[in-house]
């Protein structure tokens, strides 16, 4: 991985590249009006691009960028606003001032939702293994301009953590955070919308084991949750209830502490 800067630079760009490369600890390359695909070729590597507005996250084999967006979050959080459901809210329970863990980040979709509706008084942390990843979703939270002033909110809420679950559910004391979330078809669920295809190439993936929701029961007051396609037998075999769903792609898993 490298640092280098969108094709229309100016010497504002080039500093924020640099100060990225260092704190990534990668190289930082100079652009010098190559194109991206030239540039990896010649670091042999995946780049992260400064541009004006934005980051983006290039993969050495593929030419569509990943940057960072709310994506479903945003008309979730309409919808609450008028007074509708949505299914993650009612299969965890979550209300104000209640706390969530999300154990798989990725585009911090659900953990946006959830900032929305826990408030300030809440607290959400999402959790995601790849640096890179964990870093662009990070500034994206913060940076990103949604033009609506409760959306933005919910998105500075979410603190993002660089690191892998059951390392991070191990290290926290018992009933810590009052939900603990996993989605292990954030993979699929990916391969199903073309505008975010590109960040497959970059999340880690890995399944569900004993010992993750054995923590995950342990750092929960009150329960984890578990979103699977309505085939999966990680229900039954890890002893979720099911939220069921009609016609939908996907149900709700739930244990109680």
């Amino acid at each position: 991985m490298f640092v280098t800067t969108a094709g229309r630079t100016n010497e504002e760009m080039i500093e924020k590249a640099k100060d990225l490369a260092e704190i990534l600890e990668i190289p930082y390359f100079p652009r010098k009006k190559k194109s991206i695909s030239k540039v990896q070729k010649e670091a042999d590597s995946s780049c992260l691009v400064v541009g004006k507005e934005r980051l983006e996250l290039y993969n050495q084999e593929h030419q569509e960028p990943f940057f960072f967006h709310p994506n479903s979050a945003m008309f979730r959080i309409k919808r609450l606003l008028k007074g509708e459901h949505d299914p993650l809210i009612e299969a965890s329970g979550l209300s104000r001032g209640m706390s969530l863990l999300d154990c798989t980040l990725g585009l911090a979709s659900d953990a946006i939702v959830a900032g929305f509706v826990v408030g300030n008084e809440g607290a959400v942390t999402g959790i995601e293994g790849q640096k890179y990843l964990a870093y662009l979703v990070k500034e994206g939270l913060q940076l990103w301009d949604p033009g609506h002033e409760e959306i933005e909110a919910a998105m500075k809420r979410v603190r993002v953590m660089n690191t892998f679950s059951l390392d991070f559910l191990k290290s926290q004391p018992s009933a810590s955070f009052d939900c603990v979330y996993f989605d292990p078809m954030f993979e699929e669920s990916i391969l199903e919308s073309d505008g975010i295809k590109s960040l497959g190439h970059f999340a880690l993936h890995y399944d569900l084991n004993e010992e993750t929701v054995h923590q995950a029961l342990r750092v929960c007051k009150k329960r984890v949750i578990l979103k699977d396609h309505f085939r999966s037998q990680r229900f039954e075999q890890y002893g979720f209830n099911i939220f069921r769903r009609k016609t939908a792609k996907f149900h709700f898993g739930i244990l109680e502490k």
